[in-house]
């Protein structure tokens, strides 16, 4: 735990202010514009391929402002080479892939009666993201000639406990926000296959499944963006990697609730700081799937209530 906050300090001494204070401004009023516009769910309500071109020019044009906006104050900052502006564009084009990728699991799992066919699409969805997502990250991966595990898929000396504790710090967070409306009407995810409970005596395996499905979701979140979106652009612009990724990761979260939005900025940057170190995502993993399923029990009992 002390060389995690060893990591995290050495970051704030080595921030860049002015450029964090003007992403952090950037990401703010987006946030505004999102929750009172309805921004995200507007893209989400569109076909794929719209769907697609609507994500992929929000996440490009947050990432790219968060990158220019770095650029613009830090004086030491060099032309990069051309594979740069290709990670630059690829980063947000796969992702708005992943996010809009729903027809392949749907097409598996046509043939299926009601209500499998459904509940098969939920429950097959992440994996079969995830499995888009690092196919496409490796091919990313390898055209850069990059060495060692792709995207942080280490585990070489590799040590739980400090993750587990700083999980344990996040229990409070999660308590607080388990009490908050939006977050009782979004967790738990598992209510969206309560229709299942009425072709079956026995839901709860199902159900189990559902959760165990809905944790691989966040293989791809870290694999993306610590293990790719860190990593990668470590090579050319060292821990300045960081920032534009949590502005990115925070993006994403448009379509959850407020709390969960806000908090994933500075969560995304305290797990970048962590994998650029350790060059490793299991941390992050565990941290990230820990407070996934303990929402999803905070919603449980809220919703109980």
């Amino acid at each position: 735990m002390k060389l995690i906050l060893g990591f995290l300090r050495e970051y704030v001494r080595e921030l860049n202010i002015k450029a964090w204070l003007l992403v952090s401004l950037l990401m703010a009023g987006l946030i505004y514009f999102n929750y009172t516009a309805g921004m995200e769910s507007t893209i989400m309500g569109k076909d794929t391929l719209p769907r697609l071109a609507g994500f992929f020019c929000l996440y490009l044009f947050v990432f790219g402002s968060a990158w220019l906006l770095q650029w613009l104050f830090n004086k030491n900052a060099v032309h990069p080479p051309l594979f740069f502006y290709v990670l630059l564009l690829a980063g947000p084009l796969l992702f708005a892939i992943k996010v809009s990728a729903d027809d392949i699991s749907r097409m598996l799992t046509a043939g299926l009666s009601m209500p499998w066919n459904e509940y098969g699409y939920r429950a097959l969805n992440w994996p079969v993201k995830c499995l888009l997502v690092l196919l496409l990250v490796t091919l990313v991966w390898r055209a850069g000639r990059y060495e060692g595990p792709v995207a942080g898929m280490q585990l070489k000396g590799f040590d739980v406990k400090p993750y587990f504790l700083l999980l344990l710090f996040m229990v409070p967070l999660i308590a607080l926000a388990g009490t908050q409306a939006d977050f009782q009407h979004t967790y738990p995810k598992v209510q969206r296959i309560a229709f299942i409970d009425e072709y079956t005596t026995a839901a709860w395996p199902w159900k189990l499944l559902y959760e165990l499905s809905y944790g691989i979701d966040f293989l791809t979140i870290e694999f993306f963006f610590r293990g790719f979106l860190v990593l990668a652009f470590a090579r050319y612009a060292g821990k300045e990697a960081i920032l534009p990724m949590a502005a990115f990761y925070c993006c994403i979260h448009f379509g959850k609730p407020l709390f969960e939005c806000i908090t994933s900025y500075f969560g995304g940057m305290i797990l970048g700081v962590v994998v650029y170190h350790t060059r490793s995502i299991w941390g992050g993993l565990i941290v990230h799937l820990g407070i996934a399923w303990l929402m999803e029990i905070a919603g449980f009992i809220g919703n109980v209530k």
